[in-house]
């Protein structure tokens, strides 16, 4: 019990400092920032779920002792629950028929990671405001107060079109959704490959390529884009929501990618010219998005794996 303490207070402590690394205002403190739920995941995955819990309620109690009570809320709701909740799901097992251990599935994983991070958005959307012309008037004065601070000449700012704002004030909750999914995602990854490295993790390693999402997820996909044509903050909250799962499904869809082209001569080049693409232009993330989508209805990988002549892995 006193290593699972120590190990809490350490990367509490740990994850503390990335947060408040972003104070500096350098730029290299923005990806300490975002790495701020990464100690939380490894003291869950490495040693157990109290560990992470202990090092949540760390984090937030130093925060607060700094910056001010607030931080604690903050930080607890946005960043150590999320994180703690997600790496006691990594390590859920139960026995099967044959007596082995049944490791949580790490499509489930996945997709509880996109729904935490449309969850975190949303709360912090309703910080800005209760109702939709409230949260737009708050979020377009913040823009303009960070666009004040910069380096604009005035006649810089004035001339600043309305339209841009308003796209701005639009897409803004969208892309925090999507990023919030992507980070969330990668300290998983992280935090999975250093407990394995540590000898500390004791699931198997995760057959990404065969991963499944829960059978409900495509009926809160389509929910939650039907729900964007209403109006006020649903429509703003179902944007949110159907960002964060529509990154989740690309996810999806390049686990498809990696099954489908197995064995393929052209695989290395198939591949890396997705992942290429993706990164340069970002908006054809929306045909893997569309791709791990499909592959729910027409299970692209099993008739890819019966045409090979082998088992196709479920996880």
């Amino acid at each position: 019990m006193m290593q699972i303490f120590l190990i809490g207070l350490s990367a509490g402590a740990a994850s503390a400092l990335l947060f408040a690394s972003v104070a500096s205002g350098s730029p290299l403190s923005v990806l300490l920032f975002y790495l701020a739920p990464l100690p939380i995941l490894i003291a869950a995955m490495g040693w157990s779920h109290w560990a992470a819990l202990v090092a949540a309620v760390v984090a937030s109690a130093g925060l607060a002792s700094i910056f001010g009570p607030i931080y604690f809320i903050s930080f607890m709701v946005g960043i150590g629950l999320p994180a703690w909740w997600l790496g006691y799901l990594a390590l859920l097992a139960r026995p099967d028929a044959a007596g082995n251990l049944e490791w949580y599935p790490v499509g489930h994983l996945v997709f509880w990671a996109a729904t935490i991070s449309a969850a975190i958005v949303i709360g912090a959307m309703l910080t800005l405001g209760g109702d939709a012309e409230t949260f737009r008037a708050s979020l377009r004065s913040g823009l303009e107060r960070i666009i004040a601070r910069g380096d604009a000449t005035a006649a810089d700012r004035a001339s600043l079109p309305d339209r841009l704002l308003d796209f701005l004030v639009a897409a803004l909750p969208p892309a925090a959704a999507v990023l919030t999914t992507i980070t969330n995602l990668v300290n998983l990854w992280l935090a999975e490959r250093v407990a394995r490295i540590s000898r500390r993790l004791p699931r198997p390693p995760s057959e990404l390529s065969g991963m499944r999402f829960p059978p409900y997820a495509p009926a809160l996909v389509g929910i939650a884009f039907v729900a964007t044509f209403l109006p006020g903050m649903v429509s703003i909250s179902a944007g949110v929501l159907t960002a964060s799962l529509m990154m989740a499904y690309a996810v999806l869809g390049f686990a498809v990618l990696h099954s489908v082209t197995r064995g393929m001569a052209s695989r290395p080049f198939t591949l890396g010219g997705a992942y290429a693409v993706v990164l340069m232009l970002g908006w054809p993330v929306l045909a893997l998005s569309m791709l791990g989508l499909a592959d729910t209805a027409f299970d692209f990988r099993g008739r890819a794996a019966q045409r090979r002549g082998s088992s196709h892995p479920r996880t």
